[in-house]
């Protein structure tokens, strides 16, 4: 699996002409506002510190993810990744896509090789993508629809391993003003029915995009699919999910 790499003066003028729309996110975290001071050290910081890890980010993402001790809570997870290697990729997860958006998560992304290498044990955290892929949950904001299409062929068949580890607000329940309490091991949705009614209209109306438009652009993709583990993980919660078509456990 590989995230697209896309030339750097080609990523400078897509993500500079759209983003897809802004995203706010709802919580505010406790504490003071940032004095001129903190301000003006940040601004020499970064004159002189080398922030090269971070400056490795170049793909971004949007998603949902139902948490798996408990799928009635499911969250908009904005992913900023960086892929490492072929068969790796690593992600920074916000609440939203603005200067104000909290980090509240990571997400690591392997290809199906590498998940195959892994001992029983551990593919339990690990959530499969064809799905979001197929149905048209996953997008890539900004991105033409052709080179869009393009690395989401390359993810089909790829696992996620998600930690949400700051509640900043989910369907029905305010965020934490800090980050409380146990990590949340985050899944996928795994068939249409699974996700809360309108959370995908919702996210669809602030990035300007059609999810129905995605699926049917994807359709061919399901060629590609091949069965993936954990497809059924939260069947037994979602009774009247209903499968779509290359999304087939393993």
């Amino acid at each position: 699996m590989k995230l697209l790499v896309l030339p750097a003066v080609l990523l400078v003028s897509l993500f500079s002409a759209c983003k897809g729309g802004d995203v706010k996110t709802s919580t505010q975290p406790a504490g003071n506002e940032r004095s001129g001071k903190t301000a003006t050290l940040e601004t020499g910081a970064a004159v002189v510190q080398d922030l090269t890890p971070v400056k490795k980010i170049s793909v971004y993402l949007v998603g949902f993810h139902p948490m798996k001790d408990d799928p009635k809570i499911q969250v908009e997870a904005h992913h900023y990744c960086n892929q490492v290697n072929e068969d790796f990729a690593q992600c920074a997860l916000f609440d939203g896509n603005t200067e104000g958006a909290n980090l509240n998560g990571i997400e690591y992304i392997i290809s199906e090789k590498l998940f195959e290498s892994l001992p029983a044990k551990e593919r339990q955290y690990w959530h499969p993508h064809n799905f979001e892929i197929l149905s048209g949950q996953l997008v890539a904001p900004g991105l033409p629809d052709a080179l869009e299409r393009q690395l989401m062929g390359q993810k089909m068949n790829s696992y996620g391993k998600t930690w949400h580890v700051w509640m900043t607000g989910h369907e029905g329940k305010p965020g934490d003003q800090l980050p409380l309490g146990p990590a949340h091991l985050a899944w996928s949705f795994n068939a249409d029915g699974e996700i809360q009614p309108g959370m995908l209209e919702r996210r669809d109306q602030k990035l300007g995009i059609n999810t129905g438009e995605k699926r049917n652009q994807r359709a061919d993709l399901k060629n590609q699919a091949r069965p993936q583990n954990g497809v059924d993980a939260l069947k037994k919660v979602f009774p009247n999910r209903r499968p779509l078509e290359g999304v087939v456990a393993k």
